[in-house]
């Protein structure tokens, strides 16, 4: 007997009951990222439910017995696998389901499925290792987690990292090693020295905030890193710990134990900026916002970067066509990068496509990975539109020397 005959055990009841709920409108895969750039309908959250529902009815029990169904075979569920996992997890198909099944939930518990039965794809298990072995997605020396702040202007003395203080910035792994994202950790600490914020980083003591974990199939190794991080911030007396990633934030917000004030980073520079912290200069430049999915339509954050934006003097924002809940992923979220690189890409290209329509002489976003996955494609592609963080942003009409 294959492992794919294992009992539904990754499944809430309550999810059990919604996959019977879709009414087959296809409304989700006429949004769906990965199938526009793809063209393959068996990547729409539709079909990917229909394919659940044979096989959760096809298992042993009690549903096997009332409806007759047969499990997959080895080779069809792979097939079916293969799909789970080329998806950004967007939720713009929870977004616009009629009925409200709880999609991105459901995908998380799908994945997580596919590894308990044995098919998923191979880069999952370098994930697994990786994290287990390094507390980064990357394999990168934990360590050297605050290593970016050697190449601050004017590096402290201390690290940024303190014993004591009353805001932890929580980096990200993106942020803590990929160059192009360093830019906006370094952005962040800027403005937050400059307007005499009391922060600090954690630099080794933190970990992954989890979410690679998660859209690997792998929640079962979660709890770990969520425990290691509460008590790292615990340790420090903070009183509010601020995120530059919308995934670490809501990570934090759906999925840590409460007991300490959070932020987006978007949420903690509106507030500098309405309490008059922050000294800005004239900065003239037209910009277009992407709304990062995990901060829009995950967490609601739509008006803070917005008002954050237009609070800077001689900044211009035009909306994309597509933006707020409708705004279309950039291709860079779900592990899908690593897993489809080339998908990935596409989606990336048809975001920039848009971008370009508006005019905007560059992009404003609030997220680490759709930066670099904006950056990347426009570098490559020698298109002359600037991306750039939100902290970027303010930190180039920071007026300061």
């Amino acid at each position: 007997m294959g492992s794919y005959l294992m009992p539904n055990q990754d499944y809430t009841a309550g999810q059990l009951f919604q996959i019977d709920a879709c009414t087959k409108c296809r409304m989700c895969a006429a949004v769906c990222p990965a199938v526009a750039a793809s063209q393959n309908p068996e990547l729409s959250a539709v079909w990917r439910a229909g394919a659940l529902r044979a096989i959760l009815k096809g298992r042993g029990g009690f549903l096997q017995r009332l409806f007759g169904n047969k499990p997959p075979s080895e080779e069809e569920l792979k097939h079916f696998s293969d799909t789970v996992f080329k998806c950004t997890l967007c939720a713009n198909c929870e977004e616009v389901c009629p009925v409200g099944i709880g999609l991105k939930d459901l995908w998380l518990s799908l994945r997580m499925d596919m590894v308990h039965s044995g098919s998923y794809p191979a880069k999952i298990d370098m994930i697994r290792k990786n994290l287990a072995g390094s507390r980064n997605v990357f394999a990168e020396d934990n360590d050297e987690r605050a290593a970016w702040v050697e190449d601050m202007r004017n590096a402290p003395d201390d690290g940024l990292v303190k014993d004591r203080a009353e805001v932890v910035y929580f980096t990200g792994c993106v942020s803590a090693y990929f160059p192009m994202a360093q830019k906006i950790a370094i952005a962040l600490a800027d403005i937050m020295t400059a307007c005499e914020v009391d922060f600090t980083l954690m630099g080794g003591d933190e970990w992954c905030c989890g979410f690679p974990l998660l859209g690997a199939g792998l929640k079962d190794q979660f709890q770990e890193f969520a425990d290691h991080n509460v008590e790292a911030v615990r340790a420090r007396g903070a009183s509010k710990v601020v995120f530059a990633c919308p995934s670490c934030y809501q990570m934090w917000r759906e999925h840590y134990p409460p007991g300490v004030a959070i932020a987006h980073a978007s949420e903690f520079l509106l507030d500098l900026l309405r309490q008059g912290r922050v000294p800005l200069k004239e900065t003239p430049l037209t910009v277009t916002y992407h709304d990062p999915c995990d901060l829009g339509r995950g967490a609601r954050v739509f008006d803070a970067p917005r008002e954050a934006i237009q609070s800077i003097p001689g900044v211009r924002l035009v909306e994309l066509p597509h933006h707020r809940e409708d705004c279309q992923c950039c291709g860079g979220g779900g592990n899908l990068e690593m897993l489809d690189g080339a998908l990935s890409t596409e989606i990336a290209r048809r975001k920039i496509e848009e971008v370009v329509g508006t005019g905007a002489q560059a992009v404003v976003t609030s997220c680490q990975q759709c930066v670099r996955t904006m950056n990347t494609y426009v570098r490559r592609n020698k298109i002359p539109v600037e991306v750039l963080d939100l902290t970027q942003l303010v930190r180039k009409a920071l007026d300061v020397r």
